[in-house]
């Protein structure tokens, strides 16, 4: 089994956005004394990144919940496993 991690285009991508993003928002801010505008890109631009983030941490949570249960159910045979809320 290959255990390499596969690159994630869209969050590399998505950081790469935000890096040029931060540029134009420090260009704009203090080149050209824009902060309203300026600082609305920067929010819009860095929106996706974190975004992107957030879902791969979820994914990655989801793995883990995945795997507990199946240690779990392997543990206790098929006898009915309750969950208290």
């Amino acid at each position: 089994m290959n255990n390499e991690k596969k690159p994630n285009i869209i969050a590399e991508k998505s950081f790469l956005f935000a890096v040029r993003i931060v540029k134009l928002y420090q260009h704009l801010s203090e080149k050209k004394k824009e902060f309203v505008l300026s600082k609305q890109i920067l929010r819009s631009g860095t929106a996706q990144s974190a975004q992107t983030l957030k879902k791969q941490k979820a994914q990655f949570q989801k793995q883990i919940f995945q795997t507990k249960f199946r240690l779990l159910t392997k543990k206790h045979g098929k006898r009915t496993i309750g969950f208290a809320f």
